[in-house]
């Protein structure tokens, strides 16, 4: 457990309430409780272990600064590779986090822990699903996706989800289908489906583990989990492993992953900020949200600290969590869903492939730089310069279009 907030602790009139325990809440609970705030956070299960493997932009884990995580909670680092039509060597190092140590970096003693779920806001109160209510001038909402405390009544009819199935394996296996390489995405269609192209995603993930994972980047709705499943073992069979190196039957060695990637704008009723996926902060194009939730965590926590009147502190914490700027990103790169939403299947791998071409800076720039409008507008130039006219028809026609239906039909998905 981490330790609380030095000297004595002040209170923002009453208390500050999270719900939600996963990372989001967590990180913004313990910024707020080493910052002196008194926070409860809420959960249906407190003590649940996190399952999901995170990975990040090794410089983007914040490993100095007030809220700085332990370099433990980096379980792997390396080169990241990437493969379309060609093989590239992207800039930077990629990590993958240690769920475990960082569920337990996360977690603060000075945190009061509530196992329950908020299900309304009243008169300054959260208000629990057993009729229990909390003080909170301040409710922090980090219920993800589900978005619990929104008041918006606008939902996505069909959302466009991020789907995988992974399995769990010793490094002397993955090398033989990997060469070793931490492999960002790898496009070569080797499980031999028609339909929405899906790629290898390959991670170390500490000691002798790596997770081999078939990806569905977006679609809507999900690829089912049960291709996916088909679309790995192919895969893997193709790159030389035999049936019984791949524990697809063993729930232990097996990850599913689905989750939305353009969840609706949070309706936030009085004394409600939203975080994390309720926001949504999750990349619409990745699926990245942790790093950018512990750097909101820290922003957010000093305007708590340094606004304690409750007027200005709710306005002041919704701009240090959305803002203008992490606004209008998003909305370019929700746009940048629909064109891959838009495309047809046979051209995605040649997408990326020009993707892969761009300078090192315009790629991380629009796979990073959450509220940086100039620098995410600039990579999106770049990309569009590297098309070829066919490509660029496309992304045109998507950005003009807006929201629609994948392209996977056409091929028989």
């Amino acid at each position: 457990m981490g330790g609380g907030a030095a000297g004595e602790r002040r209170t923002l009139n009453d208390d500050v309430v999270v719900a939600g325990g996963g990372p989001a809440g967590w990180s913004a609970a313990r910024a707020c409780a080493r910052r002196g705030l008194a926070v409860t956070l809420v959960d249906p299960h407190p003590d649940r272990a996190w399952r999901q493997t995170y990975g990040a932009w090794a410089d983007e884990v914040p490993v100095s600064g007030p809220d700085a995580l332990d370099p433990s909670v980096v379980a792997a680092s390396a080169p990241v590779w990437a493969v379309a039509r060609r093989t590239h060597r992207l800039t930077g190092a990629y990590a993958v986090l240690d769920t475990p140590a960082l569920q337990g970096a996360l977690r603060d003693d000075a945190v009061s822990v509530v196992a329950g779920r908020v299900v309304d806001v009243r008169d300054r109160a959260a208000v629990l699903d057993d009729g229990r209510r909390l003080p909170a001038p301040l409710v922090l909402d980090a219920t993800g996706a589900t978005q619990a405390l929104s008041r918006s009544r606008r939902r996505v009819g069909r959302a466009a989800e991020q789907t995988a199935v992974g399995v769990v394996v010793p490094s002397a296996v993955a090398r033989r289908v990997t060469g070793g390489r931490l492999t960002f995405m790898d496009w070569r269609p080797l499980h031999g489906r028609p339909g929405w192209p899906t790629f290898l995603y390959a991670i170390p993930l500490g000691g002798d583990d790596w997770l081999l994972e078939e990806t569905s980047l977006a679609r809507r709705p999900g690829l089912p989990l049960a291709d996916l499943a088909d679309r790995l073992r192919r895969r893997l069979v193709a790159g030389g492993l035999a049936a019984d190196e791949i524990p697809l039957d063993d729930r232990s060695r097996v990850e599913h992953v689905r989750f939305p990637v353009d969840t609706p704008a949070h309706r936030s009723p009085a004394g409600v900020v939203p975080l994390g996926a309720a926001v949504p902060l999750v990349h619409p194009a990745t699926g990245y949200s942790v790093t950018r939730s512990l750097a909101t965590a820290t922003r957010l926590a000093d305007v708590l600290a340094a606004r304690p009147d409750h007027g200005a502190v709710v306005d002041s914490a919704r701009r240090a969590v959305g803002g203008r700027p992490g606004a209008a990103v998003h909305v370019m790169r929700r746009r940048g869903l629909d064109v891959l939403l838009r495309m047809p299947p046979a051209d995605v791998p040649e997408f990326f492939e020009r993707f892969f071409t761009v300078p090192p800076d315009a790629q991380r720039a629009y796979l990073g730089a959450h509220d940086d409008v100039v620098g995410s507008m600039g990579a999106m130039l770049s990309v569009f310069v590297h098309l070829s006219p066919r490509l660029r028809r496309h992304l045109i026609a998507g950005s003009l279009l807006g929201a629609g239906s994948d392209r996977s039909g056409e091929d028989g998905y």
